[in-house]
């Protein structure tokens, strides 16, 4: 598929500003904070949402919108959860959903519900480019409050080649059918930093390869040309001719990996939903590749 058949991933901060002011004919627009942090950084992101974001945004909690009958963090939900959440939220089925996030980075885990929407079969989704961010960073105006988005019917139909299993993964160390893509920070994937989450030691799958999600983005937060990110999978040895799947910690900053592909012009790169969490607690010690402590029994 060619890039220019692709709906457009990234809108300008200026694109949106002027949307904003000056609505025009075409599909209704809504835009997403998908705000969210590691406990850690001590930031709460619905409170920040109500005291600072883009006027008629509306709040994705991505801790909300997943299954939460699983032991891992951010496992997608099912259709209906999705559909239901998601409609409260005010995205029908024509509306062209605009996702963005408050981070440092400029963006951090908007990507996962840019990817999420497509997962579920709703194409006219795009991130907002350098996020919040840049947005205050060219003084564009802002709201504050709870937001009253007016409720939509949204129907979700999953698309499962979006999204790769343990199994997958584990059939892979032998197969090597698919290239696998951490975006981990280098220190977690190579096992000598601390891993965020309590009971989890850090370290990688066997054959992945390491592009922390940073790598996908300026100093400035905005998204690297396709260009640069077509030279960063090289750099890499990442072929974007053969298949692709993306891993992190739980599933989110993956989707930069995603985006990135995208972007180069090879949509729908799969995502290791339980990633390295659950890759920790399920697999055997030898397939644990560390520097650090790795896994014993």
């Amino acid at each position: 598929m060619a890039p220019q058949q692709l709906f457009r991933a990234l809108v300008s901060a200026q694109w949106v500003a002027e949307a904003l002011r000056a609505p025009r004919a075409g599909p209704p627009l809504q835009l997403l904070d998908a705000s969210w942090y590691l406990p850690e950084m001590g930031r709460d992101a619905r409170r920040e949402f109500e005291e600072r974001h883009i006027p008629g945004a509306a709040f994705f909690d991505l801790d909300q919108c997943s299954d939460r009958t699983s032991p891992y963090d951010h496992m997608m939900p099912s259709e209906a959860h999705f559909a239901e959440y998601v409609g409260h939220l005010g995205v029908g089925a024509a509306t062209h959903v605009v996702v963005y996030d408050a981070s440092e980075q400029g963006l951090y885990t908007a990507p996962r519900v840019w990817w999420m929407f497509r997962a579920f079969g709703h194409r006219a989704v795009s991130l907002l480019d350098g996020g919040l961010r840049h947005w205050q960073h060219l003084g564009l105006p802002l709201g504050s409050g709870k937001s009253h988005p007016v409720p939509a019917e949204f129907r979700a139909k999953l698309d499962p080649a979006f999204i790769k299993t343990f199994e997958d993964i584990k059939e892979n160390l032998e197969s090597r059918s698919f290239q696998v893509v951490d975006v981990r920070a280098a220190g977690c994937f190579w096992g000598t930093e601390p891993e965020a989450r309590e009971g989890i030691e850090p370290g990688h799958i066997p054959g992945t390869v390491n592009i922390p999600f940073t790598d996908f983005l300026t100093k400035e937060g905005l998204e690297k040309s396709p260009e640069e990110i077509h030279r960063l999978f090289q750099e890499k040895n990442v072929d974007l001719s053969r298949p692709l799947v993306a891993t992190c910690g739980s599933g989110v900053t993956a989707c930069h990996v995603a985006l990135g592909a995208y972007l180069c012009g090879k949509p729908n790169v799969p995502i290791y939903d339980g990633s390295w969490v659950e890759w920790y607690m399920r697999a055997r010690p030898e397939e644990i590749i560390s520097e650090g402590r790795g896994k014993t029994l």
